[in-house]
């Protein structure tokens, strides 16, 4: 047997053994990319599981804006001469739901509307419910449904959902106004994120 011949088995056996490495070296890459996927599904699930959901959610149902013009009578509540007063103002009624979603009772503590004008942003409290229907005793004639008041003094039991109207006054005119970049509303409560709703459709004008 010539030399040739005997060099033949070995060459035969390298060229088989590169192969079992390079199926070997498959066999690692498919692994390692499996075990990539099943860490990542892992950790998707454990922040998917981690996060709670908000604790109170609600929806802004409509909104009204009315400018209003008043001039003031020029007498105290005694009947004294007073220097009478004008000034311009908007109204901003916005008809809301919230509902408590958590396991317990959630506090109300205001509700503020914000919107951002050529100044900068510009935030009114809403007024009480008693104020709310005041509104329409000293404007018998405003072009705005009178629904039930938001509770401003409110406690959101579990499970519990509230509607109402909410308003606030912004000192501006109607142009000023106008030029409102957006509109939303702020509801805080003890111990919970700010809740912040943005109206879903166009704000009313009256």
């Amino acid at each position: 047997m010539s030399l040739l011949h005997q060099d033949t088995p070995e060459v035969t056996d390298d060229a088989a053994l590169g192969e079992e490495l390079t199926k070997g070296s498959g066999h690692i890459l498919w692994a390692t990319v499996v075990a990539a996927v099943l860490v990542s599904v892992a950790i998707a699930i454990y922040f998917i599981a981690g996060q709670k959901p908000p604790a109170v959610t609600g929806d802004i149902v409509s909104v009204w804006a009315h400018p209003q013009h008043t001039e003031t009578s020029g007498l105290d509540a005694g009947g004294a001469p007073m220097p009478q007063e004008a000034f311009d103002q908007v109204l901003v009624f916005a008809e809301v739901r919230l509902r408590n979603q958590s396991n317990q009772p959630l506090y109300l503590l205001n509700v503020l509307t914000n919107s951002t004008l050529q100044d900068g942003i510009h935030s009114s409290y809403a007024a009480s419910q008693s104020d709310y229907d005041r509104i329409f005793l000293a404007y018998p004639d405003i072009p705005v449904p009178h629904g039930p008041g938001f509770p401003l003094n409110l406690t959101l039991d579990p499970g519990q959902s509230v509607d109402g109207t909410v308003v606030s006054s912004f000192r501006l005119t109607k142009e000023q106004w106008d030029q409102r970049k957006d509109l939303n509303l702020s509801f805080n409560f003890r111990y919970q994120p700010v809740l912040t709703l943005t109206p879903r459709t166009a704000v009313i004008e009256r």
